[in-house]
This record gives C-alpha cells, structure tokens and sequence, in this order.
C-alpha cells in the first residue's frame, strides 16, 4: 500500500509544501526580470539555508517542464520565467487536455464545470475569434 502525499504537507528535507519552492523560484524571477538568474544568485534571493543543489534540481525540473528558459553564464545557466501566471496556468490547462485519451470529454467536462460567468466569457472569447 502507497502513502498519499498532501501536495501542502511539507517536505522533510524544506520544511515546505511541494510547489512552494517552486513558486518562491518563480516569485524571485520574475522579481529579477528582465535579468536571468544563476542557481546561486536564487538561492541568496529565497532562502541561503538551502542546498545549492536543492535549488539546481528545483531549476532542472521547472526547465524541463516548462516554465522556465535558461541560458549559460560562465559555468552556470541563467534563468528566466517563460511566462507570467497566467500563461503557466493556461500552459499547465493544455497539458492535461493533451495527457487525456479524449479530448472532447474533457472538454466537455471542463464546459459543463465553469460557472455561468466564465462560459459567457469563454463564449464571448470564441464568438470574437481569438
């Protein structure tokens, strides 16, 4: 038998929720933008006490998902957010519809679950082609 995890039960090794870190990351980020920053230069803006490699693993898995781009400086990458709050929630929205087996039931799904003011808009939106 598997052991659920709360996604806002704090890790051993932080003391943080998962996702916590990674929202500090991008909180540091975009604070910085439009410089990139190196894992060293994160780890001084979140939080000193953590482990350079904590923040390098933390940085690898956001790049790797994503929702963050990254350049080389020296013998670092820099990193940027690829896009503000919206645009990774819209970004993580497609990427569940694109994981399920059907689309349409999915989206149907999604449609049948909005408020009535939220499916005027998404009306709205698709009447005006954008």
């Amino acid at each position: 038998m598997t052991k659920s995890v709360d996604v806002h039960e704090p890790t051993a090794a932080t003391g943080r929720g998962r996702g916590e870190l990674e929202a500090e990351i991008l909180a540091a980020l975009r604070q910085a933008a439009p410089d990139a920053l190196t894992p060293g230069e994160v780890l001084e803006r979140v939080d000193p006490k953590l482990a350079y490699t904590t923040v390098v693993t933390a940085l690898t898995r956001m790049h790797d998902k994503g929702q963050l781009n990254r350049a080389k400086r020296g013998r670092a990458f820099a990193y940027t957010a690829t896009a503000d709050d919206t645009g990774l929630a819209a970004r993580k929205m497609r990427r569940v519809l694109e994981s399920g087996s059907d689309r349409e039931a999915v989206l149907t799904r999604f449609v049948d679950e909005l408020s009535d003011a939220d499916e005027d808009f998404l009306r709205r939106l698709l009447d005006s082609g954008k």
